[in-house]
């Protein structure tokens, strides 16, 4: 019995990677949410980002080594990370969350286009049925497709555009570079904290004030260490791994599972009603990811072996 190349064993990694970080952002609606109750939202962005920073700070020792180049396409990242948690957060405001839920998810269709614009990668074909596939899933999940355009709709709809731009331009950044992705993280990490802040202090200087106190707000600094640990620490770290391991359309089918495991986690943990609609949607969009990354997609006729990975 040979071994499993690396390069593959670290495929495979990856994607059990993002299929954790789809999980634990599914969940990060409903956490978000209750925080909220406590603390505005542009602070709220610059505390998490702000400790995940502080958290990363010693990777930052590896900078010293990047060339000027991997530094200017690592914080522009950043920027577009911003650009993304902003308009996702006020488009949310300003729409229903089915709404949101598909919009969001059209990530997995925007994602094959801007590769292929900017990496010069051409999708192959088990990957473009993978994404219609998805995009059917979404609109089932969002509500029978009942969607109403609105300005709400039309930020999460850019969120969604920066996404997919946001994961071509780390590809691009990382896939020469021996930048480990802690330090990526922990760049981004910081741009997100600042930006967040000096848009507050700009726009909405009565959103910067104090934490709640430790006593008496449990529930939310639990939040808060939910938020740092699981869904901004491992979550950038892990994506920031596996685009460099693998192409930026697999990364986007595995992560736009993440709809799914939020409808899981708000039926089970929040009590919201899923329709039978929904829970078909979501089930396609698990068998899309599962149908861009098993070893069987060969069978379907798809052009690159492991979607064109390069370790």
């Amino acid at each position: 019995m040979h071994a499993t190349p690396p390069s593959k064993r670290l495929l495979f990694l990856s994607d059990l990677m993002l299929l954790a970080v789809a999980v634990v952002w599914g969940s990060s609606y409903g956490v978000v949410k209750e925080a909220l109750v406590y603390y505005p939202a542009l602070a709220l962005l610059a505390l998490r980002f702000g400790i995940t920073f502080v958290l990363l700070a010693p990777s930052l020792r590896a900078v010293r080594h990047a060339d000027a180049a991997t530094l200017r396409g690592v914080l522009g990242a950043g920027t577009l990370l911003l650009a993304i948690f902003l308009a996702e957060t006020f488009g949310v405001m300003l729409t229903r969350a089915a709404n949101a839920a598909f919009l969001i998810s059209l990530c997995v269709v925007l994602t094959p286009l801007v590769e292929w614009a900017l990496l010069r990668r051409r999708p192959s074909r088990i990957e473009w049925l993978a994404v219609a596939v998805s995009l059917a899933g979404a609109w089932l999940l969002a509500g029978d497709g009942a969607l109403v355009f609105n300005p709400g709709d039309a930020l999460i709809l850019l969120a969604a555009l920066l996404r997919a731009l946001h994961v071509c331009v780390v590809k691009r950044v990382t896939r020469s570079s021996a930048l480990p992705a802690l330090a990526v993280t922990a760049l981004q990490s910081g741009v997100v904290a600042l930006g967040s802040a000096a848009v507050a202090l700009v726009f909405a200087p009565a959103q910067l004030r104090h934490v709640p106190a430790l006593a008496g707000h449990g529930l939310f600094w639990g939040s808060v260490i939910y938020l740092v640990l699981a869904c901004t620490l491992f979550a950038f770290f892990a994506q920031n791994f596996a685009i460099k391991r693998s192409s930026p359309t697999r990364v986007g089918l595995l992560m736009g599972s993440e709809p799914a495991f939020g409808a899981l986690f708000a039926s089970v943990w929040l009590g919201e009603a899923v329709s039978a609609a929904g829970w078909i949607g979501g089930g396609l969009i698990v068998a899309a990811s599962l149908m861009a990354t098993v070893p069987w997609r060969r069978a379907f006729g798809a052009g690159e072996p492991a979607s064109g990975a390069r370790a």
